[in-house]
């Protein structure tokens, strides 16, 4: 929610016509003495006003946007560090006031004496009469004698405190409705807030930010009280351990967080190419490695080898001449969990149903039949190596290939099989043998892992990408440990429903694993136009949006139900700026790196050439002291 959209004072709204103005104006247009040249016929005032406003009793309408105000006239006689946490937290837009206006402290003192010797005085005629004290009296005569001490001393001092809060809508039935849940969000706080009938025009005009206050609803609020109000919970985020993510733009905080302290450990990021997603990911990649964080990263664009090198990690290179090499068929024998319901206990079924969706990648659409043709065919593979349901029969054998299921179904009689096997064979003898057709060799042994994929044709990446996160669910689920999974440009397995199904069904079991999925992606009408894309947010705790493209702010405005405010500020957002959510809270942010750190993960082309430039030159100093 933004509390700090500036919003234009409109002139002239309430206020009656001056004669000399109009009789200035008369003239101007009839053109006497040239006085429409030298004035002109448009004012300022002209330009920044509605071309309609409409006053009613619960509303006031300024163009076609619906605006009603409240203040409040009740708070709760207890209250704690960001009560109103709530009301800022609200997720619809709103316009807050908050006017403070100190008072005299001999004035107070003066009050609070004469208060307290009414109330002593009307406690003693009760106890002398053996009537019942009423205990609200009795709390009253004990905050004012509080006060009073503390104002004494010096302690506290004293204030008037208004607060007003306009909603708007784009309808009236909208506005009625977001009313009613204001009222109940500030009811759940104690607070009683009143519409401001009749006034609904000097109720715009005080919470406009030009500083008057029209309605001058006050309530008593000593400094104590007053200062529990700020600063605001959504401004701050910060955690007592964790990793630092960057800076915070409301106050100049720092924005340390852990994501193994949320409801689960998913992130996404979305921002335009260049805003500064990887850049954000390789900073939050290193310095996880400093709490005995396993890091895997799926790399589309060879961003993050320099940063693998640095850091000793492991550098797994899929393409033609690679010796690196990933068998979509490898079986992991995994213990299955008899306490979850959604745990594939067939190890088997579980491996033919992940290569159901490969195979729809490499093969596009199929049909029933077709696909009752490739259960049955991918069976008859595995049991062509003796492989069976049975899990005594899945270890110390050699797993099958590509090529033992394109022989399967040249065998077979019916004719959508040779279609099929047709669309199969470039990957045996054809232009992408090579690649996915050979026994697996990549072994995980290593903290920091980065599968590169960018020296394969653009149509073998979703393929690669999909057998990579395959083979790297089968290792998380063996083998539990503390990791981190980033899926770079997560578009490409989003294109296609099976694949795209797949990394759903990871991101909602990956923290029974210990697993933080992050999905980034510059392309967010390929992520959030399908049923999985909307579905990866919501079982993601943590997500970050860096500068946007205009087409696609609306999009991102309407998952996250961000305030005109915030879309501005995404579209203008410098690179590596954006808005930070964990849970509930969300802060400007904007990402800082150490000079070393940004020596190594920078994707700058200039930077980078200037340091290989630097390197160079050090290198032929030093060959020359040599």
């Amino acid at each position: 929610m933004d509390i700090s959209k500036i919003t234009m004072n409109f002139p002239g709204l309430g206020k009656k016509p001056d004669p000399e103005t109009q009789e200035s104006k008369s003239q101007a247009s009839e053109g006497g003495n040239g006085r429409s040249f030298s004035q002109g016929v448009t004012t300022v005032k002209d330009i920044i006003s509605p071309s309609a406003v409409e006053v009613d009793f619960g509303h006031i309408r300024i163009n076609n946007r619906f605006y009603k105000t409240f203040y409040v006239v009740g708070y709760p006689r207890y209250v704690s560090a960001n009560w109103l946490s709530s009301l800022i937290n609200f997720d619809k837009p709103l316009q807050i006031s908050l006017y403070v206006y100190p008072s005299e402290e001999k004035e107070v003192l003066d009050d609070l004496k004469r208060k307290i010797a009414e109330m002593e005085a009307e406690i003693s005629i009760n106890v002398q009469q053996g009537k019942v004290i009423d205990p609200t009296v009795q709390a009253k005569l004990e905050d004012a004698l509080t006060l009073q001490r503390e104002l004494a001393r010096g302690a506290e001092r004293f204030f008037q405190m208004g607060l007003y809060i306009t909603v708007s809508s784009a309808s009236v039935e909208e506005l009625r409705r977001v009313s009613k849940e204001l009222e109940s969000s500030l009811g759940g706080l104690m607070i009683i807030p009143k519409p401001a009938t009749l006034q609904m025009e000097e109720g715009f005009k005080t919470v406009l930010p030009t500083c008057k206050d029209e309605l001058m609803v006050t309530r008593n609020m000593d400094t104590t009280s007053l200062a529990t109000t700020f600063p605001f919970v959504s401004s701050e985020l910060s955690d007592d351990k964790g990793i630092m993510y960057g800076i915070n733009l409301h106050n100049g905080s720092l924005v340390i967080f852990d994501r193994f302290n949320m409801e689960n450990y998913n992130s996404v990021i979305f921002a335009k190419s260049g805003a500064g997603k990887s850049y954000m990911c390789k900073l939050e990649a290193l310095r996880s490695l400093m709490f005995d964080t396993e890091v895997i990263i799926i790399d589309p664009e060879n961003e993050y080898e320099n940063l693998a090198k640095a850091v000793g990690g492991q550098h797994v290179k899929l393409s033609y001449n690679s010796p690196s090499k990933i068998n979509p068929f490898d079986l992991e024998l995994i213990e299955p969990d008899p306490n979850d319901e959604e745990e594939e206990q067939n190890e088997l079924g579980r491996k033919i149903m992940s290569l159901h969706a490969l195979f729809k990648i490499i093969m596009g659409d199929l049909g029933a039949q077709e696909e009752a043709i490739l259960d049955r065919a991918l069976m008859l593979t595995y049991k062509g190596k003796g492989i069976t349901p049975d899990p005594e029969t899945q270890t110390g054998k050699e797993m099958p290939l590509i090529e033992d299921l394109f022989k399967v179904l040249i065998g077979m009689e019916e004719e959508q099989a040779a279609s099929m096997a047709a669309r199969l064979e470039r990957f045996i003898k054809g232009s992408f043998a090579g690649i996915f057709n050979s026994q697996t060799t990549v072994d995980l042994k290593n903290k920091f892992t980065v599968f590169q994929i960018r020296d394969l044709e653009e149509a073998l990446r979703p393929v690669a990408m999909h057998i990579i996160l395959d083979y790297i669910w089968n290792k998380v689920r063996k083998d539990l440990r503390k990791r981190i999974l980033i899926v770079d440009e997560a578009w490409y397995l989003m294109k296609y429903k099976d694949s795209a199904i797949f990394l759903n069904g990871i991101a909602k079991r990956a923290r029974k694993y210990y697993l933080g999925l992050t999905t980034i992606t510059q392309d967010v009408d390929d992520f959030l136009q399908t049923k999985q894309g909307p579905a990866i947010i919501k079982n993601s705790s943590i997500q970050i949006l860096l500068k946007q493209h205009p087409a696609a702010v609306d999009l991102i405005g309407d998952i996250f139900y961000l305030s005109d405010g915030e879309k501005q500020y995404l579209l203008g957002a410098n690179i590596g700026e954006g808005i930070f959510f964990a849970g509930s809270n969300h802060v400007a942010i904007r990402v800082m790196a150490s000079p070393q750190e940004h020596k190594l993960i920078t994707s700058n082309p200039e930077e980078i050439l200037k340091m290989r430039q630097e390197d160079k030159e050090n290198k032929e100093a030093q060959n020359l002291q040599e």
